[in-house]
């Protein structure tokens, strides 16, 4: 047991993504104290990890907490990975509970990091608890699953500066690496072999709850991003009738072009996997349609609309998992509610042309969307956030890893304070050449009755958000005759209001 301080960092939990995280940083040549509640956990991975990873060496297993403070290098570095449960700040969960139990054995500058997707709002009141306490705190967003953990993830750390400046040898060594010439996330990683080399998928953030809000936009733009490949999957299967293993190849195909992604290459790979209870059929066709989430896509929508940023998209995509999750609803309203008679005619080869450009359309609406929330919410809680620097290290570890982030970050070189990606040159050149076929694809679910909440989403924003004029004059008018709460005029300067009394058509309106 430790007895004298050997370890760089300390890390609490070890479920798989803490397990992963340990062993990456200790492959990456740093000594890693380990604790978990259950301590016979802690000493099984120990001893397991001695089996089969190379760096085991450097792992110091801890019985106690003051076991495991007592094992750190001054300034003490701890990261926690224990689930969190709290969404308002003034809640307290478990995480706080460890860190209640740890002060008492911590001194001035030492060091916590959660690594859970706790909520921005509850990482903004731990960090300011323990900065009055003279901890230091970082929240920081982890991406990229039990892979990523192990072999390089994409980190986003918020908090204090000066605390980030201690952790960044760590962060930076662990943490996905992109190759500079080609913006490709390199991925030739074993265990005991780290990859050095490239440009580290990591940055500060900002300051308190930035990383955590950064981490919660992230998957909110997965939602989106997932939502948007099942649609254009669910097009070919219910419209062309197609089966699973070749819309495999046509999603095989398109990621080798600008829709290049994790998330395109693993639909590629799931769609042409066959059953193995039943090798004639593929298993996507036996997998119930009914969607999970853990809560990070609908904290982003709740942003959002306390915000009154429009991230429709993100939100379109959340619901849809909720109407799958009523599965037995849907199988009965299956039975009496109609759909269209006739199905629409159309040209296999041209409509699989415009389904690819309707997701990229709409990949950029939902990003802009994501984009868009970050740049309201850095006014709301005070941080300046670099997008470019965002985009960048999204680029590789994460799971909405793609080469169309490099795009985004090239938008943000060329108009560091762009109010849209939609505005920016090389995307409103994409959307303009790819609309046409973007409205044909919906047009044609439409007309089938085969359901694309998240297409129709992207395209009603983008028309929305290009459209000079929209009909809120008639729903403020509304407003004001309901409830007196007053509109502004064409023909006056922003900012003056007038109310008129609505109710007698007859009787001469005088604006007041």
């Amino acid at each position: 047991m430790a007895t004298s301080p050997t370890a760089d960092i300390g890390l609490i939990g070890l479920a798989v993504m803490g397990q992963n995280l340990v062993l990456n940083m200790a492959d990456h040549g740093f000594n890693v104290a380990v604790f978990n509640r259950t301590t016979a956990k802690m000493h099984e991975f120990v001893e397991e990890a001695k089996q089969s990873e190379p760096s085991a060496g450097r792992l110091v297993p801890c019985e106690t907490y003051r076991e495991l403070v007592a094992s750190l290098k001054r300034p003490r570095k701890l990261i926690i990975m224990v689930k969190s449960t709290a969404k308002a700040g003034h809640v307290r969960d478990a995480v706080d509970g460890v860190i209640d139990d740890l002060l008492p054995l911590l001194e001035q500058d030492d060091i916590i990091i959660d690594g859970g997707n706790s909520n921005w709002n509850v990482t903004i009141r731990r960090e300011k608890e323990l900065r009055e306490k003279g901890i230091r705190f970082i929240g920081t967003g982890v991406s990229g699953g039990e892979v990523g953990a192990r072999f390089g993830p994409s980190l986003m750390p918020g908090g204090d500066s000066k605390a980030w400046e201690s952790l960044k040898p760590i962060w930076t060594a662990i943490a996905a690496k992109v190759d500079p010439a080609t913006g490709k996330p390199i991925e030739d990683y074993a265990p005991g072999k780290p990859i050095t080399a490239g440009e580290p998928c990591t940055a500060h953030i900002g300051p308190d709850g930035a990383g955590h809000y950064v981490k919660m936009v992230h998957n909110g733009i997965e939602y989106g991003d997932m939502q948007l490949i099942c649609e254009a999957y669910f097009i070919m299967k219910q419209l062309l009738g197609m089966e699973a293993g070749a819309i495999g190849e046509v999603f095989h195909t398109w990621n080798e072009g600008d829709l290049d992604s994790f998330l395109i290459q693993i639909t590629a790979d799931i769609l042409q996997q066959k059953d193995p209870q039943d090798p004639s059929r593929y298993l996507v066709d036996a997998v119930l349609d009914t969607a999970g989430q853990k809560g990070t896509g609908k904290w982003t929508s709740d942003s959002a609309l306390e915000l009154g940023v429009p991230a429709s998209t993100i939100a379109e995509a959340v619901f849809a998992r909720c109407i799958s999750a009523i599965k037995d609803q849907r199988v009965a309203a299956s039975k009496v509610l109609q759909g269209p008679a006739a199905q629409p005619a159309f040209d296999r080869e041209q409509t699989l042309t415009a389904i690819r450009d309707a997701l990229y359309c709409s990949k950029i609406c939902s990003y802009a969307q994501g984009f868009q929330l970050m740049a309201e919410a850095q006014h709301e809680y005070n941080w300046k956030l670099d997008f470019g620097s965002i985009a960048m290290i999204w680029r590789g570890g994460c799971i909405i890893r793609a080469r169309f982030l490099q795009k985004i970050k090239e938008a943000y070189d060329r108009q560091a304070d762009l109010p849209n990606l939609l505005l920016d040159d090389y995307f409103r050149e994409q959307v303009h050449q790819g609309q046409a076929n973007w409205r044909k694809v919906i047009a044609l679910a439409a007309e089938a009755g085969v359901p694309c909440p998240a297409f129709m989403s992207a395209l009603s924003y983008y028309d929305g958000y290009r459209s000079a004029v929209l009909p809120a004059n008639l729903l403020q008018a509304q407003r004001d005759y309901f409830g007196a709460h007053t509109f502004e005029r064409i023909d006056k300067p922003r900012g003056q209001f007038f109310h008129v009394d609505w109710p007698d058509p007859a009787r001469p309106q005088v604006a007041v």
